[in-house]
């Protein structure tokens, strides 16, 4: 029996979503996934074809960051606090740059329109540059020990480095900036990531990032196959207050056809593919 081809996509597992001091936007339960997520790479890690690794990228400023916005009364507005189109017609929040306010409408009006989110002024987080945007060490480290196993390279993918839109999804902007190929779908990727005959995604956080990139993923694959998707419930954890989001994302994908497994089924399943390849 052939080998599977077998692709690990990890989105965002970088130290500003680790729940431990120094993080900018700590996703409880996030270093646990990590570890989970590092043991199966050296558990199984001769199983798996390719890593691909996604990395949250952004700058100081931007319109989902604080310092992009102002209320009406110049004073600040506070991370995870909502801006909808209509608050900044109302004159609520204003954009502190002038002629910001135009543009802005026109992505929220499109954002909103979309249905998927409405625009989170977060913290600053992964600022490209900083301790916070660099990978968890243990996964890392567990990843490097692969590549030097394997001799070829964990790939990596940038995302977010437009300030003018949100990129929850690592394979599309959430409103495509038509200025900036970068924001349009990643056709590339995920024609890659169809050749694999399984899709294992892991990372953070899954009420964001690995839900928007999973469901572009679904969506966009030509193949159609959704079942050839794996998502490794236990090694990824909600943003604290979406807990109900990151359970609905789990729900529609398995209803998709994808499959919600755990790390050690993973391990198991690679295992015995292991063993019927060598027995073949």
């Amino acid at each position: 029996m052939a080998a599977r081809n077998v692709q690990l996509l990890i989105i965002d597992p970088q130290n500003d979503f680790m729940d431990r001091p120094g993080a900018a936007l700590p996703v409880a339960g996030a270093m646990a996934d990590m570890a989970r997520l590092a043991a199966v790479i050296d558990a199984a890690g001769a199983s798996i074809s390719g890593i691909t690794l996604t990395l949250d990228s952004h700058h100081s400023v931007g319109i989902e960051r604080p310092a992009f916005w102002q209320k009406a009364d110049g004073s600040d507005v506070a991370p995870f606090t909502q801006v909808s189109a209509a608050q900044v017609r109302a004159g609520e929040f204003v954009p502190r740059g002038a002629g910001g306010r135009d543009r802005a409408l026109a992505y929220l009006d499109a954002l909103e329109a979309r249905g998927r989110y409405r625009l989170m002024v977060w913290p600053v987080h992964c600022e490209i540059g900083t301790w916070g945007h660099n990978v968890q060490e243990d996964l890392r480290a567990a990843y490097n020990r692969w590549e030097r196993e394997t001799l070829q390279p964990v790939r990596k993918v940038f995302k977010g480095m437009n300030a003018w839109t949100e990129m929850y999804s690592a394979l599309q902007a959430e409103v495509p900036d038509p200025q900036d190929p970068e924001t349009e779908l990643n056709r590339r990727l995920v024609a890659r990531l169809d050749e694999a005959d399984l899709v294992v995604v892991a990372g953070e956080a899954s009420s964001h990032c690995v839900r928007a990139t999973t469901e572009h993923l679904v969506e966009s694959l030509p193949s159609g196959r959704a079942g050839k998707v794996m998502l490794l419930a236990d090694c990824m954890s909600p943003v604290a207050g979406f807990e109900a989001e990151a359970t609905a994302f789990l729900q529609a994908m398995a209803a998709r056809g994808v499959r919600v497994a755990a790390a050690k089924d993973l391990v198991a399943e690679l295992a015995r593919q292991a063993k019927s390849t060598t027995a073949g």
